[in-house]
């Protein structure tokens, strides 16, 4: 059986602001620990009203402080929107807080708009940059080598553990050159997941961190007491995805009975393509769905999203999930 591990969206809800889906977030992760969830993290986005964890790292302090022995970390960091030196300081500084339990995913694409990466005084062109940026990141994270004279403090000599978050080939690739662990973003661009996996495990290298691939695979997989009951919970995420094509950024709304009044047939076409592998459903509906991704895809970890509109029904949803598995 593949690890569970957890991406917390940090919702901001209708009924909650961002204070609350910070502790929401904090408090999730005191419950996954003791349901035997290895990690939890969570992503950068920008100028997005529904989340509210653009400050990852203060974020990642947030629900590490509030928590024992989970692994916390970004799942990921934009890192063409920062400098390597500032990122490397920051989870430098989070390894020291909270030793051993910290992890750094990167990813290239901005998590934003165009007009808000300018906002944040980069470039879209700053993403070519991505292979050498990470390589400087994991310098200024590992040893410090003499004659150094530029040095992140505190983080030289901490080696944060580095992983390349994708959705296409292109992470594939790189994961697999540098020797690092992969992490496919399937839980909302599905359709690349297959043949990413098979590049990056036919291509791994070696590295100091890593001695063979290993492999995380998004998931959105939302589970209650009934499938009736999961799908409607699920209308929560559906409605999310529907905006996103739409182009308006609304907090996280409560489900309804029926998305089909709420979506156009193109909209519920698209939304379903990128929602593909989702599994929503009761425990016996998670578990059988659980097996069959894992015997396709031979993943060594999960990480799932559980969009809940009710931080309750969340904590539920992931109290099942991990339950199937025992």
């Amino acid at each position: 059986m593949p690890l569970l591990s957890i991406l917390d969206l940090v919702r901001v809800t209708q009924d909650a602001d961002a204070r609350t889906a910070m502790d929401n977030a904090r408090d999730l992760a005191a419950h996954a620990e003791t349901w035997d969830y290895n990690r939890i993290w969570i992503a950068e986005h920008h100028n997005m009203a529904g989340i509210a964890s653009a400050a990852t790292s203060l974020v990642i302090a947030h629900i590490a402080a509030g928590s024992k022995k989970i692994r916390v970390g970004a799942g990921g960091i934009m890192l063409p929107n920062h400098s390597p030196i500032v990122i490397a300081e920051q989870f430098g500084t989070l390894e020291r807080l909270f030793p051993g339990r910290i992890d750094l995913g990167l990813g290239r694409a901005p998590g934003t708009d165009q007009i808000t990466i300018r906002a944040l005084r980069t470039t879209a062109e700053a993403s070519e940059r991505f292979p050498q940026d990470v390589m400087e990141l994991q310098a200024f994270l590992g040893p410090l080598q003499p004659g150094q004279r530029v040095q992140a403090v505190p983080a030289a000599g901490t080696n944060v553990p580095l992983w390349i978050l994708g959705s296409s080939h292109f992470g594939a690739m790189l994961a697999a050159e540098l020797g690092l662990p992969y992490a496919f973003a399937s839980h909302f661009a599905p359709a690349h997941l297959m043949s990413a996996l098979q590049i990056y495990r036919s291509r791994f290298k070696p590295s100091e961190q890593l001695t063979k691939p290993y492999a995380m695979v998004g998931v959105n997989i939302i589970a209650a007491d009934t499938d009736a009951e999961a799908e409607r919970l699920a209308t929560t995420q559906k409605m999310s995805f529907a905006n996103l094509l739409r182009g308006t950024r609304m907090l996280s709304q409560p489900p309804i009975d029926d998305i089909d009044t709420y979506w156009s047939a193109s909209e519920k076409a698209q939304a379903q393509n990128m929602l593909a592998r989702s599994i929503v459903g009761s425990p016996d509906t998670v578990r059988a769905g659980i097996a069959a991704l894992t015997e396709e895809t031979g993943a060594d970890e999960l990480i799932i999203v559980s969009d809940v509109y009710d931080h309750k029904a969340r904590l539920r949803s992931f109290e099942l999930i991990a339950s199937t598995q025992h």
